[in-house]
This record gives C-alpha cells, structure tokens and sequence, in this order.
C-alpha cells in the first residue's frame, strides 16, 4: 500500500509539472499572437499611409503629364513669362499692392538690389 501512494504523489507531481508546462506554452502563444495582431495593425496603417502617398504622387504626374503636353501652346508660354519671369504685356499696367507679404512682382526687384 506504501508504494501506492507513493506512485500517486509521483503521478500528481508529473501532472502538475505538466500542466504548468502547457500554460507556459498557452502564455507564450498567446503572446505571440497578440504581438502578431499588433505588427499586422501597424502594418495596415502603413500600407494606408503609403498607398495615400502613391494617389497624390498619381495625381502630380497626370498635373505634370498635362503641363508638359502644354507646354508647347502659348498659353503656357504666356503662363510662365507671366508667373515666373514677371513679365507683361505692352502697354499692361500692373498695380503693386505693398500691403501684401507675397508679392510676386516684387521678387525681381528684391534680387537686382
């Protein structure tokens, strides 16, 4: 009978031993898997991110597709020579309002100084 109940205490000790093991293991994939819930998460929001990025780089390349067909109209032309180089018409009248910051009429003027 003593060997009984020594074979009980052997058997609960590897019952408990094995028991704690399989909630490690139960712990340590429930870990896993949540930290793998969180990456994918993150990696949403990243590919949200760069996929709104690509529709505005979409976007400026038909603006700069169409600019670049027009750019042999004079429209264009006129466009640049007006916006960039600051220049006007014969007998064009251009009125300067010095109240504003961001003039750019007065760029040209601030650079030859």
């Amino acid at each position: 009978m003593g060997g009984e109940i020594m074979q009980k205490k052997k058997n609960k000790k590897r019952l408990s031993l094995l028991n704690l093991i399989i909630g490690f293991l139960l712990i340590y994939v429930g870990l896993t898997l949540w930290n793998q819930r969180s990456l994918m998460k993150n990696l949403e929001a990243k590919r949200k991110e760069v996929q709104k990025e690509v529709q505005t780089l979409e976007k400026e390349i038909n603006v700069l597709s169409k600019e670049i067909e027009d750019s042999d109209s004079l429209q264009f032309v006129e466009k640049v020579a007006r916006d960039e180089l600051g220049m006007v018409k014969p007998r064009e009248i251009i009125y300067i309002d010095k109240n504003k910051n961001k003039n750019p009429f007065l760029n040209p003027i601030k650079n030859e100084n």
